[in-house]
C-alpha cells in the first residue's frame, strides 16, 4: 500500500471502512455524497488529457468470408496494426448488436461481494484496493467463464442471461482472432490455440456511478494486462486511452465496434464497460511460455526468457496496478 502524504488521512483505515460496507462506489452515491472521498483522489499526473488520433486502425472482420483475397487483406491489416499500435478496433465481428447494447443491471450483486480470487464469480470495488495509489471510481463483476463455466445460479440474476450469451459469442470471436493473429505472425492458423493461449476466458464488467467531482478521480487507472489478448466493449461515453509511443491516445467509441488489446500493452480508461480476457486456464500449470521458436533465429534472437503463467502472474501482482508492466523482469 502506498502511504498518503496527507497526515490528516489514514488511507488504509479509510479503504477498510469503505470495503466493509460491501456497497461499493454505488453505495457512496446512493448515500448522497457531494465530495469525492480522499482515497479516490488520483495523482495529477494520472489524469492528464489524451491525444486524439484519426489513424487508429479499424478492421472489418466480415471481410474474410468474402474470399481468399479479402482474408489475406484482413491478416495484413492485423499485422500492420500489431506492428504500429499493439491494438485495433474490429467491426462486423459476429457479436450480435443486442448483446452489445444490453444493460447488465446492478441489483443483487452485494450478496457475492468478496475479495476471494479463487471464486469463479466475484463482485467488489477495486480488486487491488489495498495495493493501489488511489481507489478507482468503479464497481466490478468478475466471472471466470472457461474452461469451467460457473453454474447459472452463481451469476447475479440481473445479468445472468446477458453474461452467458455474451460469453458464448465472444468465445467464438476470440478463437477467430487467435487464428488471424497466428497468420499475421506467419504461423499456422491454429498455432496460438494449440499452445493453449485461449484456454482460459473471463469477463469483467465495470459500473461507473455518477461522480460529484470527476476531475479528481478516474474509473480505471493506467495498468497492464497479463493475458494474451483482451476484447473490450466501450460504452458510447468514451474515455478509453492506450499508451502509444509514450503518449496517451484517446480511443473513440465506434457503435458496434470492439477494441482488441494485444500483449502487455499499458492502457487506462474512464468508462470501459466490459472487458473479456483470453489467457490460459487459471489452474496452476508448469507449462513454459516464451518467445515463439518459429519466429526466432540467430539474426532475430529471443528478447524474453521462458516462464510459467503462475510465475508471471505472481510477478505481475507484485508490481501493483499503477501501470508497471512485469515484462522487463523477464528480459534476457
Amino acid at each position: 500500500m502506498v502511504a498518503s502524504a496527507d497526515s490528516e488521512h489514514d488511507p488504509v483505515s479509510e479503504m477498510k471502512a469503505f470495503d466493509e460496507t460491501k456497497a461499493g462506489v454505488k453505495g457512496l452515491v446512493d448515500a448522497g455524497i457531494t465530495k469525492v472521498p480522499h482515497i479516490f483522489i488520483q495523482p495529477p499526473d494520472s489524469l492528464a488529457q489524451g491525444e486524439d488520433r484519426m489513424d487508429i486502425p479499424v478492421i472489418n472482420l466480415g471481410c474474410p468470408n468474402a474470399g481468399p483475397a479479402c482474408h489475406k487483406e484482413t491478416v495484413q491489416n492485423i499485422g500492420q496494426a500489431l506492428g504500429k499500435w499493439g491494438f485495433f478496433q474490429v467491426i462486423n465481428h459476429g457479436v450480435h448488436e443486442s448483446l452489445l447494447q444490453e444493460e447488465t443491471g446492478d441489483r443483487g450483486q452485494e450478496r457475492i461481494y468478496t475479495r476471494d480470487l479463487t471464486r469463479r464469480v466475484t463482485y467488489n470495488s477495486n480488486t487491488a484496493l489495498y495495493n493501489s495509489v488511489a481507489t478507482d471510481w468503479r464497481d466490478s463483476i468478475f466471472c471466470s467463464m472457461s474452461p469451467e463455466p460457473p453454474r447459472p445460479q452463481e451469476l447475479p440474476e440481473a445479468c445472468r442471461e446477458i453474461l452467458m450469451g455474451y460469453s458464448k459469442h465472444v468465445m467464438r470471436l476470440g478463437s477467430c482472432l487467435f487464428e488471424l493473429l497466428s497468420e499475421a505472425l506467419g504461423l499456422h492458423p491454429n498455432h496460438l490455440k494449440e499452445i493453449d493461449c485461449g484456454k482460459g476466458h473471463s469477463i469483467m464488467c465495470h459500473y461507473y456511478p455518477p461522480c460529484p467531482q470527476p476531475e479528481l478521480t478516474s474509473g480505471v487507472t493506467k495498468h497492464s494486462d497479463n493475458d494474451f489478448h483482451t476484447i473490450l466493449l466501450q460504452d458510447q461515453i468514451g474515455g478509453l486511452q492506450v499508451l502509444h509511443q509514450n503518449q496517451w491516445i484517446n480511443v473513440p467509441p465506434i457503435p458496434g465496434a470492439l477494441v482488441i488489446n494485444i500483449k502487455d500493452l499499458l492502457q487506462r480508461g474512464l468508462s470501459v464497460s466490459v472487458a473479456c480476457f483470453f489467457g490460459c486456464t487459471p489452474q496452476p500449470s508448469s507449462r513454459l511460455f516464451g518467445p515463439i521458436k518459429e519466429l526466432t533465429s540467430a539474426d532475430n534472437p529471443p528478447i524474453y526468457k521462458e516462464t510459467t503463467l503462475p510465475n508471471y502472474t505472481a510477478c505481475y501482482i507484485s508490481k501493483g496496478v499503477y501501470g508497471t508492466s512485469a515484462l522487463p523482469d523477464f528480459k534476457l
